[in-house]
């Protein structure tokens, strides 16, 4: 009996030893995996965001206008055009990340095609803007000496709007197929020569705003000839088969998804666009606009991390759902979101004491780096939120629930957070800050309840719905391009 036991005993500790190999050998492919995806992604969009940040550099040391101007022309028209072209080109993650996993690989060149022809159809839209961007401004409660810099920035800046369409669509393309690494040496490249051409061209030269902002235009269009030619001359011989008419057809189902991603992250990119414009009306607005800036650029680089793992999360989840895989999908969602935020805490304390310091680096005035040494509590506390928030939303692109995390987005955003912030900014005249408490407020709600939707996801549905979408777009589509398949 005692021998039995003991027996007993032995075979479950190695039950029990053989549970904790599994889940190391799982928890390290999960973590490879997700790494695929993210390091390149996180790379790629530091990269990218630096060219905007070594822009602001270099146009801070022209003059507090001319950055105030730029800031406010790239956070509100070129934010609000860069919302709606990366909102519609993210159903391109889901389109192409579950085709992938369904092995659907002919597909995905496809569907690539289909979203260059909705974003530019929607770009040539957005041109007006472009345009008439100094009465829009001023409408808005701008200063006219400040509008008056912008619009000049504002025509320069199209071929940038235009530059989105391939940057956004090449990238989720790749990164369906977990081959981003060429996104990054391209990002790395693209960010060192804007760095000596901005010099170049301002510094050595003095060609003013329009050497930087010529530096800039070069720099999000070298990476787009780099990227297309990857994919069209052999980079991706099984997802690209060249130049269809098929991608003319069937263009209803990526419109509506295009609409409903676009309208989701397009609520989420605007929000620091409300942010500048209540800034914008608020006393001694300059130095609050340039403080604001140099916060929301500090914030944009945590974002980067967090937008790298945003693109895991969509990739992991679109392909386990498509490949039906719920507990994989799960298992990849709770992975990613613990080492976004267990990052994002590490940044949040040291940012939390680095305050004006880092103030220096975008300008000389010692009163706008007093209001970012003052707003710095917000700026941490906002990096903390953004290590989950960002996350979630990628994991409802890669499930393809975009529609109802916008009307969370509505909610939480408009509804919510940019009211309060009102209240706080302009009747309790906290300022700047007032307005960032209220719209951090309606941050928080948002990632609560985006938390909660995760957390009751039936993982199982998803995967029924991921193939009905297979059944209903990626077949018929299939039997088309290979008629031997019907």
């Amino acid at each position: 009996m005692e021998g039995e036991m003991r027996q007993k005993l032995l075979t479950n500790h190695e039950e029990v030893d053989v549970e904790e190999v599994r889940f190391r050998d799982k928890l390290w492919t999960e973590t490879k995996k997700m790494w695929i995806v993210a390091a390149p992604a996180i790379f790629t969009r530091f990269s990218t965001f630096g060219i905007n940040v070594v822009s602001q550099a270099f146009i801070g040391h022209i003059g507090p206008t001319e950055l105030a101007a730029y800031s406010l022309t790239f956070t509100v028209l070129l934010r609000f055009s860069n919302g709606i072209l990366l909102g519609m080109a993210s159903a391109l993650e889901t389109l192409c990340g579950q085709a992938f996993g369904a092995k659907q690989y002919h597909m995905l060149g496809i569907y690539l095609q289909r979203s260059w022809i909705v974003l530019t159809l929607c770009a040539i839209l957005l041109l007006p803007l472009y345009f008439f961007t100094s009465p829009i401004l001023q409408a808005l409660g701008q200063e006219p000496y400040i509008t008056d810099v912008s619009e000049y920035i504002s025509i320069w800046l199209i071929p940038v709007m235009f530059s989105f369409i391939p940057s956004f669509t090449c990238q989720m393309f790749l990164q369906a197929q977990s081959k981003n690494m060429i996104i990054a040496y391209l990002a790395a490249l693209t960010l060192a020569i804007h760095l000596f051409l901005s010099w170049l061209l301002t510094v050595k030269y003095k060609f003013g705003l329009a050497g930087a902002i010529s530096s800039t235009i070069l720099a999000f269009w070298i990476p787009n000839v780099g990227q297309l030619l990857f994919v069209t001359c052999g980079g991706c011989r099984e997802t690209w088969k060249g130049f269809s008419f098929a991608a003319f057809k069937d263009l209803w189902p990526v419109v509506k998804l295009s609409l409903s991603s676009g309208i989701m992250l397009c609520l989420e990119l605007w929000y620091n666009t409300v942010l500048i414009l209540l800034t914008g009306n608020l006393k001694d607005s300059e130095v609050q606009i340039d403080a604001l800036a140099i916060c929301i650029n500090i914030n944009g680089w945590e974002m980067m991390i967090s937008l790298g793992f945003l693109a895991a999360a969509s990739v992991r989840v679109s392909n386990e759902l498509g490949r039906g895989s719920p507990k994989a999908a799960k298992f990849s969602v709770v992975m990613i979101v613990m080492t976004s935020f267990s990052i994002g805490l590490v940044l949040f304390v040291i940012f939390l004491f680095l305050r004006e310091r880092l103030a220096y680096i975008f300008t000389e005035s010692d009163k706008v780096a007093a209001a970012v040494a003052d707003l710095s509590p917000l700026l941490a506390f906002s990096i903390l939120m953004n290590s989950v928030q960002p996350v979630l939303s990628g994991v409802a692109i890669g499930a393809g629930w975009q529609s109802v995390v916008a009307y969370v987005n509505i909610a939480c955003y408009y509804l919510i957070g940019i009211p309060i912030g009102v209240v706080l900014g302009y009747v309790f005249d906290l300022q700047v800050k007032g307005v960032w408490v209220g719209m951090l407020f309606g941050t928080f709600i948002q990632t609560i309840v985006l938390i909660i939707l995760t957390c009751r996801t039936d993982w199982d549905k998803q995967v029924t719905l991921a193939r009905n979408r297979v059944n209903k777009w990626f077949l018929a589509d299939s039997e088309e391009q290979n008629p031997q398949l019907a």
